[in-house]
């Protein structure tokens, strides 16, 4: 057989395999179905980023991820702000199981991607280093209708699909900052790298201290369409 005909031999199967599971014919696990609601309890695999994607669109399948989430959320109509900065499949999220310095709004891919990031990177960072967990995420934002700093490109805050995580505090009140403990040697430093490694595999783009000066103080993560960790 020639290489093309295997080739085209292999995509056919692929292809069928695909067509059984997407019809219910072949029972895989959830977790391995592409057409499967995500499971934010379940560990990320190569499909996840496949999954959120699929929630920027669909308020129903948003609404499935976050069910498995432990979140204190609330999914919010489609609203315009400001006129050039309207708002689609966004969601309110409140202190739950974790705290946050303020109630935030972002998108549903927004939320689901740190849904991830708090359940399989933030925590387990912070029982790694401390042996507790986090209690308290201070964060400078999500929504602002504006560019990029210094350029003409709408930032992916302008339709809250992005947050500032600035700091956390732990269950005997120790508090961690970016702006105070990135540099070091110490726990507190890494337990930051740490966070910071997780947010890159949880979300589309995660921009530190060591990108630019901008986010001296911050971890700027967001779901725009780029694959960016620095």
């Amino acid at each position: 057989m020639t290489f093309g005909r295997l080739l085209l031999l292999c995509l056919l199967l692929a292809g069928g395999f695909a067509y059984a599971v997407w019809r219910g014919v072949v029972d895989i696990p959830d977790r391995w179905n592409p057409w499967a609601p995500l499971d934010v309890r379940q560990p990320p695999n190569l499909l996840t980023p496949f999954k959120l994607r699929a929630l920027q669109d669909d308020r129903a399948l948003c609404e499935q991820a976050l069910e498995t989430s432990e979140l204190n959320y609330r999914l919010m109509p489609d609203s315009t702000p400001e006129p050039s900065c309207p708002l689609r499949n966004t969601v309110r999220v409140a202190n739950g199981e974790v705290d946050f310095s303020s109630p935030f709004l972002a998108t549903c891919p927004v939320v689901a991607a740190y849904a991830l990031f708090e359940r399989h990177g933030l925590q387990p960072a912070a029982q790694e280093v401390f042996g507790q967990p986090v209690t308290r995420v201070d964060h400078f934002g999500s929504f602002a209708c504006r560019n990029i700093a210094r350029s003409n490109r709408r930032s992916q805050h302008a339709s809250a699909n992005a947050l500032d995580l600035a700091g956390f505090r732990l269950a005997d009140g120790t508090r961690i900052t970016v702006a105070r403990d990135w540099e070091g040697e110490g726990d507190k430093a890494r337990f930051l790298r740490l966070v910071h490694q997780a947010a890159c595999k949880a979300f589309n783009v995660t921009l530190g201290p060591e990108y630019n000066a901008a986010h001296h103080d911050h971890f700027h993560v967001d779901m725009g369409g780029f694959q960016t960790c620095r």
